[in-house]
């Protein structure tokens, strides 16, 4: 949805447009966040007084609205030695979903980059996905 859609959107809604609900829509817009906590980030620094709480409101209605979709924005950070059991999820065209642990996820995308050639000796530190959808 383009800005102005969601702009309209919104105040279908019934919601007010103020500064900081543009400001949070153009952070959301403008840069590939994923997560409530990255958007705060940006957000903070052109608007300090911004509260987390203003943040996950903003982006829940843009959910309720269809705009933005949370399902879509992924962001894992666990290296090779994270113990985190939920690190990655992968849904395929046939609906049939496989979860894996960080170690797992880590060892699956280290064996693809050495069988390409990307990598040699190297140790992954983090790995970032976005979805196509």
């Amino acid at each position: 949805m383009q800005k102005d859609m969601i702009i309209k959107r919104l105040r279908e809604e019934g919601c007010r447009i103020t500064k900081q609900r543009r400001m949070l829509l153009d952070v959301i817009l403008e840069e590939e966040c994923s997560c409530c906590k990255e958007i705060y980030y940006r957000a903070s620094k052109v608007d300090p007084g911004i509260g987390t709480a203003t943040v996950y409101r903003m982006v829940n209605k843009l959910e309720e609205i269809g705009a933005i979709s949370r399902k879509n924005m992924y962001k894992i950070s666990c290296g090779a030695e994270c113990d985190r059991e939920d690190a990655c999820t992968v849904e395929f065209d046939d609906n049939t979903v496989k979860h894996f642990s960080a170690k797992t996820w880590n060892r699956v995308i280290l064996a693809g980059l050495k069988a390409y050639g990307y990598v040699n000796d190297q140790k992954i530190r983090s790995v970032e996905m976005q979805s196509c959808m």
